[in-house]
């Protein structure tokens, strides 16, 4: 799929402004919660907070993070496959290719796949999300992507998408998994800009988002 990043950007920006859940089919609703996730994931904001300086935020140490979350997808639905790819080897060309196009660690496109699909080209959510890095129907659409269960157009469109939402928040990791999940629209709603912002106001976005924050920046590790 050859896919303008300029044109693609732009398109991106308008989609942001209007949109609360893009992709992953994020919950719909803001709920609280005073899960273990809360904690785990301040302690890591707590330290990328303690150097502004750099762009990119430092994966979460494995300390913080309980090895049984590791390779957990609790937003996966049972309408998805129950065969988990083994690893992401068949697409290791293809998530390079992805990562140097569009600029996004390859660790990090790797974590947001594992959490989102595990590696299963086929998956569809509950909600509609589709492929390997699950894109809604419209998300897809708005990237030029015909089918959604190609892997190439999938990785590349979710990885674009990703790589804006890295610049809207100035490289803050959380904060773009969290605008991935939920959608920019309600973290922009909730003033959230960046990962301090995150770590105090993470009981205001759903539980799965906090979740799924946490889980992908330990995944990230993993694949580092």
């Amino acid at each position: 799929m050859n896919i303008d990043p300029r044109v693609m950007s732009q398109l991106l920006k308008l989609q942001m402004l209007n949109s609360s859940t893009l992709i992953s089919g994020g919950t719909p609703d803001p709920e609280q919660s005073g899960s273990d996730f809360s904690a785990i994931l301040q302690s890591y904001l707590g330290q990328a907070s303690a150097n502004p300086g750099s762009v990119s935020t430092d994966p979460l140490a494995s300390s913080f993070l309980p090895a049984n979350l590791l390779g957990i997808n609790q937003s996966y639905s049972p309408l998805q496959s129950l065969s988990r790819q083994s690893a992401p080897g068949n697409y290791e060309a293809l998530i390079n290719q992805a990562s140097s196009r569009f600029g996004v660690d390859s660790s990090l496109i790797k974590a947001v796949i594992d959490q989102e699909s595990s590696f299963n080209k086929s998956a569809v959510s509950s909600a509609g999300a589709k492929g390997l890095m699950q894109l809604m129907d419209d998300t897809g659409s708005g990237l030029g992507v015909t089918d959604p269960f190609d892997p190439q157009q999938n990785v590349h469109a979710g990885t674009l998408f990703l790589s804006s939402l890295l610049k809207k928040y100035n490289g803050n990791e959380g904060t773009a998994l969290a605008a991935y999940n939920a959608g920019p629209g309600r973290v922009d709603r909730l003033g959230i800009r960046n990962d301090l912002d995150l770590q105090q106001k993470l009981h205001l976005l759903p539980k799965e988002t906090q979740d799924y924050v946490t889980k992908v920046l330990g995944l990230k590790q993993k694949y580092e």
